[in-house]
């Protein structure tokens, strides 16, 4: 079976897997292996548990809708992170959330700086008066 996990910043993993193991944190788990019924699902944080020839792997996601039809498992979410465990791969999300809102927070500032010197260029050049 193959697994699709999308972000609105592309494909974070495509490929093929032996079976996946879906946990929500407001509804539990469950798995689902090739040939299984057309799954549809909501999901608000929790992680998918890839395994591949006795691998595992973690992605841990937030937000997303998990779909499974036809041997394709395909999850769309707001954000995800892969990592060889679970805590380390939520640990690593945490982190980008963090680097992200100090992004935004000094986008926020230079806007408004910016927004300040705008006003006061057309102050002194008189644009707007006549």
């Amino acid at each position: 079976m193959r697994i699709i996990v999308s972000t609105h910043q592309g494909n974070l993993y495509n490929d093929e897997v032996d079976y996946v193991v879906i946990h929500s944190v407001k509804d539990g788990e469950y798995a689902c292996m090739k040939d299984h019924v057309p799954v549809i699902s909501v999901m608000d944080e929790g992680y998918i548990k890839l395994v591949k020839e006795k691998n595992e792997f973690f992605v841990v996601i937030s937000q997303g809708i998990f779909e499974f039809h036809d041997n394709v498992a395909t999850m769309l979410c707001q954000e995800a992170y892969i990592g060889r465990t679970a805590e380390s791969a939520k640990q690593h999300l945490e982190e980008l959330r963090k680097e992200r809102l100090e992004q935004n927070k000094k986008e926020a500032v230079d806007f408004t700086q910016k927004e300040k010197e705008l006003r006061d260029n057309i102050r002194k050049t008189g644009a707007g008066s006549l």
